[in-house]
């Protein structure tokens, strides 16, 4: 990427636009580059997953309305802006579109530059910025990633990743298999705190499930098949979320231990709406502390995909002068972490 813009303005808020998947959402960042509020709506599919033409026309249709929302309830207005910044990928194909054409629409109706951003890199950098964190490790778990990541030679490299879906992705699938509505993973949470309440003598051994790592990898798609099976044999639900999320998050705690050892770095940042359940918090927690690191989650708000995360993206990359000029903000759909410089510090 490239300025086009040699003379900008560093004293304005910088708009973010969200639309990888199933959330719209616009939001904003301070002159410092600090988060602040989003606005942000989501299809809900009632049945099935996410058709992605059927979300992009949802996020096509709401897209004036959420910004509207958000100028009118900060008082804000074109001349408040320096630039506009928006998920150039990864995502699916059709939502991304719809974002971009709305941020070359405001970009260029406002005069204000236009940047392109890493969805992933965007998770990292607002848990940077809000936690206060330097140099971490992210553990980066949501419906369409699962990424271990660190910062190395200016780049953010994926130490180990998912070999077929997300974490979210198999939650999400275990739940619709058992008729509870997307999302699934704040029910499958709820669920299994209720059984090991009720049950605090259970043993995970008489729910096993397969062990997800594989070397610095993950694969989740035998585990889901397995819970599902267990299901069908008679084992009660909440047990079953219970064993599903003691699992899945141990493996991802022990694949980011590795990278932690790997790397001699001291930090463990958890980002993407995974992120926001407590188990694992409370897990990446234990790990961090027997290891003598510290682990960093931001603000739920901030986990799960929202339009200041890409606004605070945006803020680095304009103060390197990075903007995207309009003949190359195209979308980039299988745009991967590791292929965005990091030109700032």
């Amino acid at each position: 990427m490239q300025s086009n813009n040699s003379t900008i303005n560093r004293n304005g808020y910088i708009l973010g636009i969200e639309s990888t998947a199933h959330t719209f959402s616009i939001g904003l960042a301070d002159s410092t580059g600090y988060p602040l509020d989003s606005v942000s709506v989501a299809v809900r599919p009632l049945k099935g997953g996410i058709h992605p033409r059927e979300a992009a026309d949802h996020h096509a249709e709401k897209a004036a309305g959420v910004l509207q929302e958000l100028l009118e309830t900060n008082n804000l207005g074109p001349t408040n802006f320096e630039a506009v910044s928006y998920s150039q990928g990864p995502g699916l194909g059709p939502c991304l579109r719809i974002g971009a054409s709305v941020a070359r629409t405001i970009s260029q109706k406002w005069g204000i530059s236009l940047i392109g951003v890493n969805h992933c890199v965007a998770h990292i950098e607002v848990g940077r910025k809000t936690c206060g964190c330097d140099d971490p490790v992210l553990l980066y778990v949501s419906g369409g990633n699962t990424q271990i990541i660190a910062k190395m030679d200016g780049k953010y490299r994926v130490l180990g990743e998912t070999l077929d879906i997300g974490i979210g992705n198999m939650l999400d699938k275990f739940a619709r298999e058992q008729g509870i509505p997307f999302p699934g993973g704040p029910k499958i949470e709820s669920l299994a705190k209720e059984w090991v309440e009720n049950n605090p003598d259970a043993k995970l051994g008489d729910f096993a499930l397969p062990y997800a790592v594989q070397g610095m990898d993950l694969a989740f798609s035998g585990v889901l098949n397995a819970a599902c099976n267990l299901i069908k044999k008679g084992a009660p639900l909440g047990a079953v979320c219970w064993s599903i999320q003691e699992h899945t998050f141990s493996a991802c705690v022990e694949v980011a231990e590795r990278a932690l050892a790997h790397t001699s770095k001291k930090e463990l940042l958890l980002g993407g709406g995974v992120a926001c359940n407590s188990r694992l918090r409370d897990m990446c927690d234990i790990m961090a502390s027997e290891r003598s690191a510290k682990s960093f989650v931001p603000e739920r708000k901030f986990c799960v995909d929202n339009g200041s995360m890409i606004a605070v993206l945006g803020k680095l990359h304009l103060d390197c002068n990075d903007t995207t000029e309009l003949s190359k903000s195209s979308v980039l759909q299988y745009l991967r972490t590791d292929q965005t410089p990091i030109l700032w510090s």
